[in-house]
């Protein structure tokens, strides 16, 4: 019998192997499908804004994870297990190899607002439940220009797709939410940091194609970690409808942990990737 594929790590192989021979939910298999359609496909004649995320997904490098709740604590613990061991192991399987995460979609249409709310539930249910201190270098007010989401003493960008993107297709996703979770150590491995000049390049170049690509103006949130009029927090879920978004960073941070011990005494999982095989 294969092993379930909803809950733990996943390489994308094993991704498109589940999916082609039918043993995958339904749910993952679309998710996976708008994935790599969005990321590889074109729209208005123009590739995927991020040509660093379509070539990680083109080699096959990320890791993903399917969870089956945005909500119910057992499957949010799950995932905080699969994102402390992609933390352990992501870098002996690939440099580049960000954390996919699909989500099963809701039983109802869920408005904007919701979607936010249910993506920030997430991410302080992941910092109550977090088995390490919070980075002494990271603050933990998040209306601060350095402050950026951690877990298991990692920074992390974490940026969303979801369906209410009707018109910003580079983050539209019309299953239901999508996380990807990019440690701050493989825009440092890409030199690709705000500090660097190919970093500039870069953020130009992506600015450009997401004009093209959306058929809208890059959104006025877009910024860079470190500058002071730049905040990281709006730009993990960017808003369609500024009266749906949160106004004030949704989240309550602390450095004091473990506040649960829930993932410490849990047994660890051996992840599902040939850590052998890595690139």
């Amino acid at each position: 019998m294969s092993e379930p594929i909803v809950g733990g790590l996943h390489t994308q192989e094993t991704i498109e192997t589940r999916v082609g021979d039918g043993t995958a939910p339904a749910w993952v298999a679309d998710h996976w499908r708008t994935f790599r359609e969005g990321l590889l496909g074109e729209r208005n004649g123009s590739p995927f804004p991020c040509y660093f995320g379509a070539r990680s997904v083109e080699a096959g490098a990320p890791l993903y994870t399917a969870v089956e709740s945005m909500t119910d604590p057992a499957a949010l613990l799950e995932l905080g297990r699969t994102l402390q061991t992609y933390l352990d192991v992501h870098r002996e399987y690939d440099d580049h190899a960000s954390l996919v995460t699909f989500f099963k979609p809701p039983a109802r249409p869920l408005s904007e607002a919701e979607y936010h709310e249910h993506l920030w539930n997430v991410l302080q249910f992941l910092h109550v439940h977090d088995p390490e201190p919070w980075p002494d270098n990271i603050p933990t007010d998040p209306d601060d220009p350095y402050w950026e989401f951690c877990f298991a003493g990692e920074p992390i960008f974490p940026t969303c797709r979801a369906p209410f993107y009707e018109e910003r297709k580079s983050r539209y996703c019309p299953i239901g939410l999508e996380i990807t979770f990019q440690p701050r150590a493989l825009f440092e491995d890409l030199d690709v940091t705000a500090d660097t000049e190919k970093g500039e390049r870069a953020r130009e170049i992506i600015q450009d194609r997401l004009g093209d690509y959306d058929g809208v103006c890059p959104h006025a949130d877009l910024g860079d970690w470190g500058h002071e009029g730049d905040r990281e927090w709006v730009q993990y879920m960017l808003s369609s409808d500024e009266e749906q978004a949160p106004a004030e960073p949704p989240i309550a941070i602390s450095r004091d942990h473990p506040k649960s011990t829930r993932l410490l005494d849990a047994e660890p999982k051996t992840p599902s990737i040939p850590l052998e095989a890595s690139r």
